[in-house]
């Protein structure tokens, strides 16, 4: 079971931070730290957001080459899951031996063991917040702020860099937690990957319906209850596509789990047990606020 991480402070002065990959997860954080006093380099793949992230002020430096990195004290890893191991190996020719380096992406396991063994200051890391949206355009300020940070060390982690990470995730606002990658793994599968997957089943059944007329009613008649239960099957779909192939054990898991919840409610329904389906709605009515 995850428990607060013991929370430390350090000074901005002390740090420059770099950030690899300059998306949504990567633009909020250059825009809190940049905001926290934080001298902040970035690197980017594209010229284009290279420039944007000059224009919106959120960076102190920024360009295209890893290079940029050799300044920094502190490393965020914010690309695509799949790309997250060989940029570490990429940034392990450039960086002095005391920069710490971090990812942001929401599957651990095999990639905190790959990690850590090309860069021994590596420290696994997931701060729980998203959008809808994607992209640098869709950055906010703040988004991290009262939401779950959940840091991930092995056995081999350096704990003066689990220490940094924690540092830096107690100053954007962030609850810290600290689970092994496993635990943070089977977790998040129920609580955020599955989510994605019922989610987009839920505007695929609605797509299904054949009767052109009744979609386009409930189109027109769509509101809160259907735009909250929709919301993350409407996101980034490569995002969605990686958590099911990085987190693949554990979401096929939740899911079976799940599919055998749907069947039980086909059941009771099938069989006019309003009773026991009503008992059914309200442990989960009890339950939910434990997740929130």
């Amino acid at each position: 079971m995850s428990l607060p991480f013991p929370q430390t402070q350090t000074s901005p002065a002390e740090y420059t931070i770099g950030i690899v990959g300059l998306g949504l997860i990567g633009g909020c954080l250059a825009l809190d730290l940049t905001r926290l006093g934080y001298s902040v380099y970035g690197v980017a793949r594209r010229s284009e957001t290279v420039t944007a992230a000059l224009d919106a002020g959120m960076v102190t430096k920024v360009g295209c080459d890893l290079a940029l990195m050799a300044e920094t004290d502190l490393v965020f890893v914010c690309t695509p899951m799949a790309l997250i191991v060989p940029t570490v190996q990429k940034l392990a020719s450039y960086l002095p031996e005391s920069t710490v380096v971090t990812d942001v992406g929401s599957i651990k396991g095999e990639v905190v063991a790959a990690a850590t063994a090309l860069w021994p200051n590596f420290v696994g890391g997931h701060p729980m917040a998203g959008k809808a949206e994607s992209g640098l355009e869709a950055a906010e300020t703040g988004l991290f702020c009262q939401r779950p940070y959940v840091v991930t060390p092995i056995e081999t982690t350096v704990s003066t860099a689990v220490e940094r990470v924690v540092a830096i995730a107690t100053q954007l606002g962030s609850q810290v937690y600290t689970a092994t990658p496993a635990d943070h793994d089977q977790a998040v599968a129920a609580i955020s990957h599955l989510p994605v997957m019922v989610s987009s089943s839920l505007l695929h059944t609605c797509l299904s319906e054949p009767n052109t007329q009744v979609k386009t009613l409930a189109q027109q008649l769509a509101s809160s209850g259907f735009c909250d239960t929709s919301r993350v099957g409407g996101g980034n779909p490569e995002l969605g596509t990686m958590m099911a192939q990085f987190n693949r054990s554990a979401l096929l898991q939740a899911l079976q789990r799940y599919r055998q919840q749907l069947n039980t409610a086909i059941d009771l329904i099938e069989a006019e047990q309003w009773d026991a389906l009503e008992q059914r709605l309200s442990i989960a009515q009890q339950e939910r606020p434990k997740y929130l």
